[in-house]
């Protein structure tokens, strides 16, 4: 009973530790954009397995207010459109003491990133796809705050 007491205390210390963070460029006006294209080569060659994070990647872009563009489709939108476009990349790091999810937002017409958001969570090496799962959950708080619905 003890240790697991110990065990439910020591993950909670370790997820509280954990830092979720955004960054936006300090000449970026955030509210002009209205679209997001998820760009990521490898989407079709990724082991099926981990399909279900990319999912929840899409997910979480899709639940701020900017609205998910197919990359395949990004020569149909108009100048005044690609101006409001942002493309979002991605990247995952996973050590035994956090996984950390990191979705970067770049301006479309000029390349330049504009925003940056981070979720980290961590169980201690118990579970990796809940270690998973939780840096997406984080990441996706990050990017709702940072691009809120009007």
């Amino acid at each position: 009973m003890f240790s697991l007491a110990l065990g439910c205390a020591l993950s909670t210390i370790t997820v509280s530790c954990t830092t979720s963070q955004s960054v936006v460029s300090q000449s970026a006006d955030l509210s002009k954009y209205k679209y997001a294209s998820v760009i990521n080569n490898d989407t079709y060659h990724i082991p099926a397995e981990l399909m279900e994070y990319e999912i929840m990647l899409f997910d979480a872009v899709e639940a701020s207010r900017l609205k998910l563009i197919s990359d395949m489709r990004l020569y149909e939108l108009t100048p005044e459109q690609q101006a409001q476009l942002l493309i979002v990349k991605y990247g995952v790091n996973i050590r035994q003491e956090e996984t950390v999810v990191t979705v970067n937002f770049i301006d479309y017409l000029s390349g330049r990133p504009v925003a940056s958001c981070r979720g980290a969570y961590s169980t201690l090496g118990i579970s990796s796809s809940a270690d998973m799962k939780g840096a997406i959950k984080r990441a996706e708080e990050q990017i709702s705050q940072t691009f809120p619905k009007r």
